[in-house]
């Protein structure tokens, strides 16, 4: 590894201080310096004038369990400055389930992938694959109900319910960081309250991470949101809501509600939740999802693969039939519904709750543009264009946050000893550049990406250095 010293840059520390003029030494894979005119010896000089030097972005919710694997080197994130990627969640994760075909929803992650029985497994494919990022994971309830039980229209009963905590408890050991689930998925809705605490309480004995895709996030999401925030208090898990939103024109403007809601819950437990930056969602091709209101983009179908990128609503009156009809005539696929509005975005970035997440899907053929875009976008049009938070603050929600509330330590800050994984970037060019027309456009304005000491990403091109590591979780 080389030793850099990167001179005169505007750092952003990720705690929410205000910026300062300074240098960073950065040795050994981890920042050794950060002061004013630091002596340099044998050290490779990075002139950062006019440039923001902050930590690596901590990606809080990605599908990229066996992206990592299959395109080591995360071009999508990397681009954006993201050096680590939270695996795992919405109840989906490679680890425990070994099958050849994996049922819905689990083929968002990729049918051809589901080979590794214990994050040990799962631990040495990343090492082999060297990927450019950094890998945290979750273990995925859905993915526990599978392997546990032939009939998930039912609750686990107290043999599949053992099953499932003994195979978690194995993960934990492993450094998995905890449980995500996703009720809202036909693999996960019947499970009940015991047997989520069954398993959320093996995640408290190690101080772990319970995350959730609410089982609704439409009229019921305030009963979702106690039942989830119950489950996590009843375990001692640390409580992160995933993706959050309020979906559907009935529930446009909630966000007041829900807001409100977790700051009284934080009064009795630990809570974060991600978001990001779009009025659109993405997932399955669901018929329960079209209502005749929103409009759908599809992005991914296999039946018809020549409608990927059209709305449904052309495609249904080109069919002659209902866009429920055409979603079933286009079944399996995936879709970015528009179903949130402008000010309960806004609303939930702002609030010092949250992280950012992309939520990307890269299995999509034409995926939403927040695989790509997620955190140029907040840096750029929410933050510096719109001014609706700092650019500290912003950045603290990408890195200091998450580090902290999903226990990664050394990481997300920019502080001696601390990994140096690292990011140089523009602050009046940074902006998104993925549209839903064209999603995999790289953003402008990320100068120099570095993990672990060494550059991966430098003036827009990948530079082949795989550093990125398995993050087992310390608890």
């Amino acid at each position: 590894m080389s030793a850099w010293l990167l001179y005169n840059a505007q750092i952003i520390d990720g705690n929410k201080r205000v910026a300062f003029q300074g240098d960073v030494c950065v040795e050994h894979g981890r920042i050794t310096a950060v002061g004013y005119d630091l002596p340099v010896q044998n050290a490779q000089i990075i002139d950062c004038t006019g440039l923001v030097l902050c930590p690596g972005f901590i990606d809080t919710h990605t599908h990229d369990d066996a992206q990592v694997l299959r395109d080591p080197g995360m071009v999508a994130k990397l681009s954006q400055g993201i050096t680590t990627v939270i695996t795992g969640n919405c109840g989906l994760s490679l680890v425990p389930l070994v099958t050849p075909i994996p049922p819905s929803p689990l083929d968002l992650l990729h049918s051809e992938a589901f080979a590794y029985a214990s994050v040990n497994d799962y631990r040495a494919a990343i090492e082999r694959a060297r990927p450019s990022v950094n890998v945290a994971m979750l273990i995925g309830h859905s993915s526990l109900r599978i392997k546990a039980m032939t009939d998930l229209e039912r609750p686990a009963n107290a043999q599949e319910t053992e099953s499932m905590c003994y195979d978690l408890e194995q993960a934990m050991q492993q450094g998995a960081m905890g449980l995500s689930s996703g009720l809202f998925y036909a693999t996960a809705k019947s499970a009940d309250v015991q047997e989520m605490q069954a398993l959320v309480r093996v995640v408290g004995r190690y101080g772990g991470i319970y995350a959730t895709h609410l089982r609704s996030e439409m009229d019921s999401i305030i009963d979702a949101m106690h039942e989830a925030a119950s489950t996590a208090q009843a375990g001692c898990a640390t409580w992160i809501l995933s993706h959050h939103k309020c979906a559907g024109p009935a529930n446009w403007g909630r966000s007041v509600e829900t807001l409100a809601l977790l700051e009284i819950l934080e009064q009795k437990q630990e809570i974060a939740l991600d978001a990001y930056p779009y009025t659109a969602g993405s997932t399955l091709l669901r018929e329960d999802l079209v209502d005749g209101q929103i409009d759908i983009l599809i992005t991914r179908s296999q039946p018809h693969p020549e409608c990927t990128g059209r709305m449904l609503k052309d495609i249904a009156k080109e069919w002659q039939m209902s866009e429920q009809e055409a979603c079933c005539k286009l079944s399996p696929g995936g879709a970015c519904y528009f179903q949130m509005r402008e000010d309960d975005v806004q609303r939930i970035l702002c609030h010092p709750l949250t992280m950012i997440g992309s939520d990307g899907l890269p299995h999509d053929e034409k995926p939403h543009p927040r695989l790509w875009g997620t955190f140029p976008r907040v840096l750029g049009h929410y933050c510096r264009d719109l001014e609706l938070m700092s650019l500290p603050e912003a950045i603290h929600k990408m890195t200091g946050l998450p580090a902290q509330r999903l226990r990664l330590k050394n990481r997300g800050q920019v502080a001696p000893g601390y990994y140096a994984d690292l990011v140089l970037f523009d602050p009046q060019k940074i902006q998104d550049k993925a549209t839903y027309a064209t999603p995999t456009t790289p953003c402008e304005g990320i100068h120099r990406v570095m993990v672990r000491g060494d550059w991966a990403w430098i003036n827009g091109q990948a530079t082949g250095q795989g550093k990125g590591e398995f993050l087992a979780f310390a608890g």
